[in-house]
């Protein structure tokens, strides 16, 4: 454990409730819930983690919430092992700040009642206007005990003044751990490749699929060409998330390429078209696929 944060890791494990994890990219989030969760474990407490990094996972794909019980050492070594899902539908926060929030928060209020602790991981997004509605409306439905704000700076400001202003949660400021590396634009992208190259391994089952099980609706007379390689949730009929697909149109005949395909009751359309040989994606709007606009 780093020396700097023992002191609140050890604070943290005395309490109950959500500790929302705040930063930008490489500030040490991940590494900090990791250890807290061992901490948590080690004092016999129950616990959840879910992360909320939509572009840089650590539990399930990109492009989803995913959540994992933390009872044993054993889960932190199978993060990657999502026990829920919830699909956002891209790897960026940008004109998705409802559909981030909304999955935080539905893994959120399903653990609080289950565990002790409930860690949360957040994306890199803490700049600009987009950065604080989404921490703000983050804060606002999860309803944190604690937050926990990763300092490089002063880059944090705004957003811990914003939530101390508007919310009476616990925040507590801490300056990133030494040796903390930044991860290179190229080394996220690998990173973010090998998680969907897993997520979607070949040989991908092929479902036919009607256009009456998309949310949101196709409008009518849509040529099925224009959601070739469009990237999907798979939906249990229950509001969860079964994994991820991709969209294949033959003959105008429109199939999802899975390993989810069991249980699949519908599908939810991402803002992302992937290539399935090179894994990379590149960001689409709805409104643009559906009706040209």
């Amino acid at each position: 454990m780093d020396d700097a944060h023992a002191p609140l890791i050890e604070d943290l494990t005395r309490r109950r409730g959500v500790v929302l994890l705040l930063g930008s990219a490489d500030t040490g989030k991940t590494t900090f819930a990791r250890q807290l969760l061992a901490a948590a474990i080690a004092a016999g407490k129950t616990a959840a983690f879910i992360d909320a990094d939509i572009a840089e996972s650590t539990v399930g794909p990109p492009t989803c919430v995913g959540l994992k019980w933390v009872n044993d050492p054993v889960d932190l070594d199978n993060l990657h092992q999502a026990d829920r899902l919830q699909f956002v539908g891209s790897i960026k926060t940008s004109g998705l700040v409802l559909q981030h929030v909304v999955a935080t928060a539905a893994l959120v209020n399903e653990a609080r009642d289950i565990v002790d602790l409930v860690v949360v991981d957040t994306s890199g997004a803490v700049s600009g206007v987009t950065g604080q509605t989404l921490k703000y409306h983050k804060t606002e439905l999860t309803r944190p005990e604690v937050i926990v704000a990763f300092q490089r700076g002063e880059e944090m400001a705004p957003i811990v003044g914003m939530l101390r202003r508007f919310f009476g949660a616990d925040v507590e400021e801490v300056a990133v751990a030494p040796g903390i590396v930044s991860a290179s634009p190229h080394e996220h992208n690998a990173s973010r490749v090998k998680h969907f190259e897993a997520e979607l391994t070949p040989p991908l089952q092929a479902w036919r699929v009607r256009s009456t099980v998309f949310a949101p609706t196709l409008p009518a007379g849509l040529d099925p060409a224009r959601l070739d390689a469009m990237l999907v949730g798979l939906q249990d009929g229950e509001g969860s998330t079964l994994g991820l697909g991709v969209l294949r149109e033959e003959g105008e005949i429109l199939r999802v390429l899975t390993n989810h395909g069991e249980g699949m009751r519908g599908l939810r359309l991402g803002s992302m078209r992937i290539d399935l040989e090179t894994y990379a994606v590149t960001p689409v709007r709805l409104r643009e696929v559906m009706f040209g606009l």
